[in-house]
């Protein structure tokens, strides 16, 4: 007779409303996660400068670990659509310990890329007043970037309905913006076709750059730009057909991620090239937001659209992080990975209350922390989850192989789905990880030093020895030995979420 930690078990459910999502909103926010406009306005400077005329081809080989990891997220999802995600069935596979580093990773990852989020929708919005002088006040921006967390952590709380809303009138005027730019820069191509270059189907081979470590160099750059999806898994038990719907919509936000990205790429190669000088993507000047410089090219007198909609993006994504993550320690609240409070519900949104609060008063405290301490120090450490996120895809992955083990060669489909798809996947997955955390080693990464090594990786492992450090207390603590001794979460676990 297994026993269970909290209340929420003996009604059969965490106590979420159910049935609320569909594939379209599910689709929405897992895009919003993503914050198409955004993530591709801070990163194609850089991917461009690492990877050249290549960028499009680095953009597909980003595409191509986290489409295998989605896979297998859909498979887990299918069997156990569970809030946890990577913890739940991390702990199912391989027990209590990998799975509670998985939930940590999650939890980590999210509270940590807020502060980022954050910093650009207040910095963006900012922009957009006067001249736009007053963006570069810190204290204005750090304490209307505080206000934005509380807000968002409001929504987030408030039901998950009302979140989807919220995200339908973001992503609509996100996009709204990105087709815009897009027509615009066609425009300014045909208008200007000596200023950027000829279009070749050698951006999309990899094998034609003549700097293969730059190219490397961009595709873990574009990895997490792609990195958001698994909110769409996190609220499977809030949508919709929990076991199908999901896993489907997190499919679909990926590729549309994917045509989003290289249409944007493409266009802004055609117009201005992939030079160091002047409008050239790779212009060190311009390569914190290509967009940003190219906005009055493609719109004109309309260029504040595209601040304003990369601002949209950055507020979308801070609403969107917030929910796997709060789901995330929801669940291990529930199992007893951590103390019950986090399993609390809102009797009246039917929305996790304690993990959503905390969340945002996680991300608050960080946020106007590190700012306090250093920008620089700020940067290195969201470049960190690199490490966190890659850990928690790579052990889904092969959670999903060894969950699975006893069917995987009995049909060719669940040869190629839950085995060849997610090991593949998850052996890329670690290889970023081994391969980030070498390279983070280097003191020259990133823009700070502690230790002798780069801030990045100290940030970056440190984080990671934090969990150990906080599991190791937390397993010893009397409310905690139902889920380190495996009783209330195991292989046989039943699944706590109402089909529909």
């Amino acid at each position: 007779m297994q026993s269970r930690p909290t209340a929420a078990l003996d009604h059969g459910g965490k106590g979420l409303a159910s049935g609320k999502l569909g594939l379209l909103p599910s689709t929405v926010i897992g895009l919003a996660s993503t914050a198409p406009l955004y993530s591709l306005a801070a990163t194609l400077g850089f991917i461009v400068m690492a990877a050249g005329a290549q960028a499009p081809a680095a953009l597909i080989a980003a595409f191509i670990p986290m489409c295998l990891t989605a896979f297998a997220y859909r498979e887990l999802n299918t069997a156990i659509p569970d809030s946890g995600t990577a913890f739940t069935w991390g702990t199912k596979a391989f027990g209590p310990r990998t799975g509670w580093m998985a939930g940590w990773g999650v939890m980590v990852a999210g509270v940590i890329v807020m502060a980022s989020q954050t910093e650009v929708a207040s910095k963006y919005l900012l922009l957009l007043i006067g001249d736009g002088s007053i963006a570069q006040n810190k204290v204005l921006v750090t304490s209307f970037g505080a206000v934005i967390i509380v807000v968002m952590t409001w929504i987030s709380y408030r039901d998950v309905e009302t979140g989807a809303w919220t995200q339908y009138l973001l992503m609509a005027l996100q996009y709204a913006a990105i087709i815009a730019f897009c027509f615009g820069l066609y425009f300014a191509v045909a208008a200007a076709p000596t200023l950027g270059m000829e279009f070749s189907w050698d951006w999309f081979n990899p094998f034609a750059t003549d700097n293969p470590a730059g190219f490397i160099q961009g595709v873990l750059i574009a990895i997490f730009i792609y990195w958001g999806w698994d909110t769409c898994l996190a609220l499977a038990e809030e949508t919709k057909n929990p076991r199908t719907t999901p896993g489907f919509a997190a499919l679909l936000s990926t590729v549309m991620l994917l045509v989003t990205y290289i249409g944007i790429t493409v266009l802004a190669m055609l117009f201005a090239g992939v030079g160091t000088e002047g409008k050239g993507l790779a212009n060190p000047d311009g390569a914190e937001d290509v967009f940003f410089a190219l906005r009055t090219d493609a719109l004109g007198s309309w260029g504040w659209l595209l601040v304003f909609a990369v601002a949209v993006s950055a507020l979308a994504t801070c609403q969107t992080t917030i929910l796997p993550t709060a789901r995330g320690t929801l669940a291990m609240g529930v199992y007893g990975a951590l103390p019950k409070s986090f399993a609390s519900i809102s009797s009246l949104y039917k929305t996790p209350s304690y993990s959503t609060v905390f969340t945002g008063a996680a991300s608050l405290v960080f946020y106007v922390g590190m700012t306090i301490i250093s920008g620089d120090i700020l940067a290195d450490t969201i470049e960190s989850t690199s490490l966190a996120v890659a850990m928690y895809y790579a052990i889904t992955s092969f959670a999903c192989i060894w969950y699975f083990r006893s069917s995987l060669f009995s049909s060719a489909r669940n040869f190629t789905l839950r085995f060849a798809m997610p090991l593949i996947g998850g052996l890329m997955m670690t290889a970023v990880f081994l391969f980030s955390a070498v390279s983070m080693l280097d003191p020259e990464y990133g823009t700070t030093t502690v230790l002798g090594v780069s801030g990045t990786f100290v940030m970056g492992v440190g984080s990671l020895a934090a969990g150990l450090a906080v599991m190791a207390v937390w397993s010893r603590r009397p409310a905690a030995r139902d889920y380190f001794e495996g009783r209330s979460l195991n292989a046989d676990t039943p699944v706590l979420v109402p089909e529909h």
